[in-house]
């Protein structure tokens, strides 16, 4: 049942992700144009494309994180026995539980204390682009709890 919720949550998560992979392209690519027709390119440009590519790490740390494809050293939980590796391997999880929930909790808080100031080249409220921070930490939460301390592998396969 967990690895069909998690696997469910990653397709859904890889499909979001990749409709703003998209959507950055595409704004890139009328960056480019209107700069060499135009000569000049809008300031909103840079600033969207920015928070897509934000908004993409962030919302992806979750998917990386439960397949284990993240950039990380197991020589210590290799060597150490058994038992000692075990209690490594719930300590690491359990610090991944804390600092996901502490980070989507204080990034919530964040992201509405600045709703009343607006980003520059959008003109939108800077609360918008900073809901990635919270929704990212809280998806790294659910899928760390979905997962549990001890599969190493992809729960998709």
């Amino acid at each position: 049942m967990k690895t069909i919720m998690i696997r469910n949550l990653s397709k859904a998560i890889e499909l979001v992700v990749g409709l703003m992979v998209l959507s950055n392209l595409l704004v890139l690519l009328y960056g480019v144009s209107a700069r060499y027709l135009l000569g000049r390119s809008p300031i909103w440009m840079d600033e969207l494309s920015r928070f897509l590519i934000i908004g993409c790490a962030l919302l992806m740390a979750g998917v990386v994180w439960v397949r284990n494809e993240h950039m990380r050293i197991g020589l210590l939980e290799e060597r150490l026995p058994a038992s000692l590796a075990t209690i490594l391997k719930l300590y690491q999880w359990l610090l991944v539980l804390a600092v996901s929930a502490g980070f989507a909790w204080f990034s919530w808080h964040y992201a509405f204390s600045v709703s009343r100031f607006s980003t520059m080249g959008l003109g939108i409220s800077r609360t918008w682009p900073m809901l990635s921070m919270p929704i990212g930490f809280g998806l790294l939460f659910v899928f760390a709890l979905l997962r549990g301390p001890f599969n190493a592998k992809d729960a998709s396969s």
